[in-house]
């Protein structure tokens, strides 16, 4: 699908991107290549209590939303932010497209595109 506007939810296992326009949207649901758990930090264990950057879930992303011109990224954790450090650091052309990253719970498929309607029909009114 050809658009300009594209939401991404992003958590530790999985990717939900949406291009969509006023009439339509489709769905795409992009799986981690990990095979470890979430840490979480514990106390009296040595390590960071973080799994590795995921590097391939991410470039899978990224590829799946590069065409679009504006993007918003959102999700319930930091994985939001580490796939945009990610962009900003391996797919720099992808992350100018960036126009916000915010904290979104775990919404329905729905729920989400309704969310990124309002947000970007919120910034195209702002830019006339």
């Amino acid at each position: 699908m050809s658009s300009n506007h594209v939401v991404v939810w992003i958590d530790h296992t999985e990717a939900h991107v949406i291009h969509f326009t006023p009439e339509a949207g489709e769905n795409q649901v992009i799986l981690t290549h990990s095979t470890h758990p979430h840490l979480h930090v514990k106390s009296r264990v040595q390590g960071s209590g973080h799994a590795a950057e995921n590097i391939p879930y991410f470039d899978d992303i990224a590829k799946a939303i590069k065409d679009s011109l504006e993007i918003l990224i959102v999700g319930p954790g930091l994985e939001k932010l580490a796939f945009m450090k990610h962009l900003i650091k391996h797919q720099h052309l992808v992350a100018e497209k960036v126009v916000s990253v915010e904290t979104v719970d775990h919404p329905t498929d729905a729920q989400l595109v309704a969310y990124a309607r309002k947000y970007f029909a919120n910034i195209d009114s702002r830019l006339r």
